[in-house]
């Protein structure tokens, strides 16, 4: 006659926690697993707009520092401080707005020689003199564009505070340069106060009075010089 086996209540408590001890090792295991797939994923400058348009910022910004740390000069020390600050607050922006931070693209071109205006052609009425201009040279009339520079570049902003304004390679302080955006044909003219790594980049206040929402970077841009 067999003996059915027992088991003890020490026993059952010992294999009822092993159990739950398993089962709560499988619900941690889930839990990571669900955790890991919902984390936020980083961007590149090659996936975002935005994330492109800080890149470009950081880089014109850190190209302009090696700059100066080539060829000093008095103020290169404060102008170097500045700049780091700047490129601080540009990778605070990228943290943001879930780009990677630190991320950098030199996208401004190497500076170029400045190319003399060109005569415009009369119109073929204002050379046959049939033209409201030849009948009232005197007369006030649209005001004429500049002369397109910077061709093919893009514009972003330096990071800078304070009323708006540009800073160039190209050009020297005080040229007057207006930046259109063809995208949303909004338009700003601003006067260069300082040096950059690019042929125009602008201060926070004059970007923002061109920029597209949620944007740091315009492609399609007309530069003009026009004082």
């Amino acid at each position: 006659m067999s003996r059915r086996r027992t088991l003890g209540p020490k026993k059952k408590i010992a294999l009822l926690l092993s159990a739950v001890t398993v089962a709560g090792g499988g619900a941690f295991v889930m839990a990571s697993t669900s955790n890991a797939s919902q984390a936020p994923t980083t961007k590149s400058a090659a996936d975002s707009t935005v994330c492109q348009g800080l890149a470009t910022a950081l880089g014109n910004n850190q190209k302009f520092i090696e700059g100066q740390r080539t060829n000093p000069d008095a103020q290169s020390e404060a102008r170097i401080a500045n700049r780091e600050a700047v490129i601080a607050q540009i990778e605070l922006q990228q943290k943001a707005s879930g780009c990677t931070v630190g991320e950098s693209a030199q996208d401004s071109q190497p500076a170029q020689p400045e190319q003399p205006a060109q005569p415009q052609q009369p119109a073929p009425e204002e050379q046959a003199g049939g033209g409201d201009a030849a009948q009232n040279p005197g007369g006030g009339g649209a005001a004429a564009s500049g002369e397109q520079v910077c061709n093919g570049s893009t514009i972003t902003l330096s990071g800078e505070d304070g009323a708006p304004a540009a800073s160039s390679n190209q050009f020297p302080a005080g040229t007057r340069l207006k930046v259109t955006n063809l995208d949303n044909n909004k338009s700003t003219t601003v006067e260069v106060t300082g040096v950059s790594g690019s042929c125009a980049l602008l201060n926070n206040a004059a970007f923002e009075q061109v920029r597209e929402p949620g944007k740091f970077l315009i492609r399609r841009a007309l530069i003009e010089k026009v004082g």
